[in-house]
């Protein structure tokens, strides 16, 4: 019967699988493995190809099957590099809607060239690629850059992260070439800050050739203000009064913005920009040192479609300001790691089943919070509890029954976890397919035949440095469960042993 679907419906189907069982699925019949390929190209899993000869047999059977996304890595001005853009340029840009650069060293040339082979992109990460902007000249050329312009035309996502040479001359010239940005990442970029009125006045023929200068990056964000709506200035140091004029841009309605590292942001320009950009449905202000409950409260009552939250690293922030946390009725993903003030009890009160529509969390993380109080979401899918030495068996079962929906589960250094909770727990997880027990030191070879027998669908299982879990139970779990594809195993028992299947 399935031979008989039409390819769009096994497509459909295969869609909804993880990249595991879509392989799997590809072994069934030629029909599958066409239908296989194409969910995989929609999905837009990204291949990582190695710069050297022996990639080139590869990239021309990527091109053959139409693949749309790729990383390079080892990138640089080499023969073999050459030879492989070359042949990247041949075989996949025509169709190529996703290019990662990040961290090679390629010439102006090449990339130049490469660029003008791919004028299907949506997606460009040049992270690290420092060679390309030390000189200061790239695109100087008014006819290249008009050749690269109509290139790029198509550009939504550009990523210049980690740039010590990016200045304000050779970042407007590129973005220039991509009238249609909508996400932008200058993350750990040295921008300079030059405080006062004269912001605002900015024009292009004031751009350093030497400094990347938040003047021109505002200038910038007043142009593109109607398109832009992801924003990552992570690490740049951000003063809250850029962060101010920042929000205050006329017709900018940002949807995603990470500020991650940015230690200087006070409670009160987080409190502005939640006024000024209430449309934002994704934030991150994770290590942002200053920051306490009354930013949280602040983003509660601003951002009432928050979909996705990062507070990791708030060292000041306690269970009342978790307390806020219930009015973000929209709320999929929370990351509260390394917040050690926080206990839980509050959250579970504001999130839990306290109230009468908990939010629809999907991702949750509490590693390294000082103790937990149990939260019930029938929903949520990934939990990180990791680094919590006050958890013990009849939490974990607390949690077990409070969360069945898991597909991933972090607990590695939680040492009061026992063979016997697990025993209770297991079952409770019928479709987790990643498990971190790292580091759980009491944990012996039982608590592997009880999740080897409750998790049929594991697929990578990590026990390094579970004393008291040896080789032979591994060799046994893995026996019991050919699917899981890789087990981190090192120094159980005292040995060093991985092994990925």
């Amino acid at each position: 019967m399935a031979e008989s679907l039409p390819l769009e419906m096994v497509t459909y189907i295969l869609s909804f699988l993880p990249l595991s069982d879509q392989k799997e699925a590809s072994l069934v019949s030629r029909a599958w493995y066409c239908a296989a390929q194409i969910a995989l190209r929609e999905a837009s899993v990204q291949y990582n190809i190695p710069v050297s000869s022996a990639s080139l047999p590869a990239i021309k059977s990527l091109g053959l099957r139409g693949i749309t996304c790729i990383s390079l890595t080892n990138l640089d001005g080499s023969p073999a590099s050459l030879q492989v853009l070359r042949s990247v340029t041949h075989h996949l840009g025509p169709h190529l809607q996703s290019l990662c650069l990040g961290g090679g060293s390629p010439t102006e040339a090449s990339f130049v060239a490469l660029i003008l082979g791919c004028p299907a992109l949506r997606i460009l990460d040049l992270s690290g690629c420092n060679s390309l902007f030390t000189s200061g000249m790239l695109l100087a050329q008014p006819e290249t850059a008009q050749q690269v312009q109509q290139a790029l035309s198509g550009l939504r996502e550009l990523s210049l992260a980690s740039l010590r040479d990016l200045a304000d001359l050779s970042f407007n010239r590129l973005s220039s070439c991509a009238p249609c940005l909508e996400r932008l990442s200058l993350a750990y970029c040295h921008l300079t800050f030059q405080l006062g009125p004269a912001w605002g006045t900015i024009g292009p023929q004031d751009s350093s050739p030497s400094q990347l200068s938040f003047r021109n990056l505002l200038r910038f964000l007043k142009e593109r203000a109607g398109r832009l709506h992801a924003l990552d200035l992570s690490g740049t140091g951000l003063p809250p009064e850029a962060l101010r004029a920042l929000g205050q841009v006329a017709g900018l309605q940002l949807q995603e913005l990470s500020l991650h590292s940015c230690r200087d942001l006070s409670t009160e320009a987080v409190a502005a920009l939640c006024h000024q950009q209430p449309g934002l449905t994704s934030l991150d202000l994770s290590g942002c040192s200053e920051l306490a409950d009354g930013a949280v409260l602040a983003v509660s009552r601003g951002l009432r479609h928050l979909r996705r939250l990062s507070l990791r690293k708030l060292q000041r922030l306690t269970d009342a300001g978790c307390s806020a946390l219930g009015g973000l009725c929209e709320l999929q993903s929370l990351d509260l790691a390394e917040c050690c003030l926080v206990r839980g009890r509050e959250l579970a009160q504001s999130l839990g089943s306290v109230c009468a529509a908990p939010p629809p969390l999907a991702s949750l993380s509490l590693a390294y919070c000082s103790s937990l109080k149990v939260l019930q979401f029938p929903q949520l899918r990934q939990l990180s509890l990791s680094l919590l030495p006050a958890l013990t068996d009849k939490a974990l079962v607390a949690v077990a029954k409070g969360c069945p929906s898991l597909e991933r589960l972090a607990l590695s250094h939680c040492s009061l976890l026992s063979d016997q909770g697990w025993a209770q727990a297991a079952s409770s997880w019928p479709r987790l397919q990643h498990l971190n027990l790292s580091s759980c030191s009491q944990l012996t070879e039982q608590t592997l035949d009880s999740v080897g027998q409750a998790c049929r669908q594991l697929r990578m299982v990590d026990v390094a440095m579970c004393p008291g879990i040896s080789i032979a139970s591994v060799r046994r779990f893995q026996a019991q469960l050919p699917e899981v594809i890789c087990i981190q195993s090192r120094f159980v028992g005292g040995a060093d042993l991985t092994l990925t299947l």
